[in-house]
């Protein structure tokens, strides 16, 4: 009975094996040595002798216990590289007075091939240039190198990668155009290219991006007229094309977006007049500074104007403030300084809370909390 009792248990005991076999799920292999090789090969090109992120980059198995190295449990490949140098760990704070990584990114991160996330950032010495071969990694959802000193240009044929979400490239040195293929990037929700030497044109089917909900372009050097297109991604939430050389007209569309919250458009060579309606669209933070506008301010506010910032100083504008501007539900921070603005400001709200720096500089605006107006 005894050995019956022994015999059922061995039995048991291999079922359960066999089935914990067969879920793939449950099963985490180790990493491949070609894996290994090439993040070794990777990690070669980099050089970070203060927080020692690298030092947990030893032994045979990638997939445990190396820092910023996740694997996929099923097959063992690496699957993603994420390498940050902020963290609110002091010893990081630390370093980043004493030093950064430095080094440039090996093409032996393309032979990662099931790569579906790559950050690399903040280390603010990484030089060098975007591998071209990064395009041939047809899994990224995630790249990241925000904060760097990469030069060179974004690969052309970066469209290739046709499930990428996010492309995070702000804050470093990249030069060249903004490649057409990226327009090819539909599943793209974010991207950002803040703080480069860009030049060229926005491509102009930029609207066939249609999940795109951040589109960022602050501080470069791009030229050419706000594209049309643009102003049907109705996923789109923060536009910010500041300081740049943008010029001609604001597209009038641009105020019907329906989830439009943001729009920077300071700082370029943008000429005509302003939209009305921008004034009763769903944007709250409003930059339209530092350019070439004309005519009046739109007598379009009213109800649905909310503006948590409202900035249309250092243009051309002419006339009176409008006064369907004190039937705005809410306007934060208003300036219309350095412009050619004349008449009385309107009094209550928002002009009873704003200081006489929001008006200076203009040809005869008067009244509270300028001086008082001459009869």
């Amino acid at each position: 009975m005894v050995d019956v009792k022994k015999a059922l248990v061995t039995v048991l005991i291999s079922v359960v094996v066999v089935l914990l076999l067969a879920d793939g799920a449950t099963v985490v292999q180790a990493c491949l040595p070609s894996d290994r090789a090439a993040l070794l090969e990777f990690r070669s090109k980099l050089n970070e002798p203060y927080i020692g992120v690298f030092k947990t980059w030893k032994g045979q198995d990638c997939c445990k216990g190396w820092y910023g190295v996740s694997c996929d449990p099923k097959s063992g490949r690496v699957s993603s590289i994420t390498l940050r140098a902020i963290s609110e760990e002091p010893i990081f704070q630390r370093a980043k007075r004493k030093g950064f990584m430095t080094g440039t990114i090996s093409p032996a991160l393309c032979k990662l091939t099931h790569l579906s996330g790559v950050i690399i950032s903040d280390w603010d010495g990484i030089s060098g240039v975007i591998p071209s071969c990064v395009t041939n990694l047809l899994a990224l959802r995630h790249l990241d190198l925000v904060g760097n000193k990469i030069s060179g240009v974004i690969p052309a044929s970066i469209g290739k990668l046709a499930k990428l979400r996010v492309l995070n490239l702000a804050d470093n040195k990249i030069s060249g155009g903004i490649p057409p293929s990226i327009t090819r990037l539909t599943m793209l929700a974010h991207l950002d290219l803040v703080n480069n030497n860009l030049s060229g044109v926005i491509p102009g089917d930029i609207g066939r991006l249609k999940m795109l909900s951040r589109l960022l372009l602050t501080g470069n050097k791009l030229s050419g007229q706000i594209p049309e297109s643009l102003t049907r991604i109705y996923r789109l939430a923060d536009l910010e094309l500041g300081m740049n050389r943008i010029t001609g007209p604001i597209p009038a569309s641009l105020g019907k977006m329906a989830v439009l919250a943001t729009l920077n458009l300071g700082g370029n060579l943008i000429s005509g007049a302003i939209p009305g309606t921008l004034m009763t669209s769903s944007i709250a933070d409003l930059n339209l500074s530092g350019n070439l506008l004309a005519g009046k301010i739109p007598n379009t506010f009213g109800p649905r104007s909310y503006f948590t910032v409202l900035d249309l100083s250092n243009n051309r504008l002419q006339g009176p403030i409008p006064g369907s501007i004190t039937t705005a539900s809410f306007i934060g921070h208003l300036d219309v300084s350095h412009n050619h603005l004349c008449g009385k400001i309107p009094t209550g709200s928002p002009f009873d809370h704003l200081e006489a720096t929001s008006f200076t500089y203009n040809s005869c605006l008067c009244g509270k909390p300028l001086g008082k107006c001459r009869k």
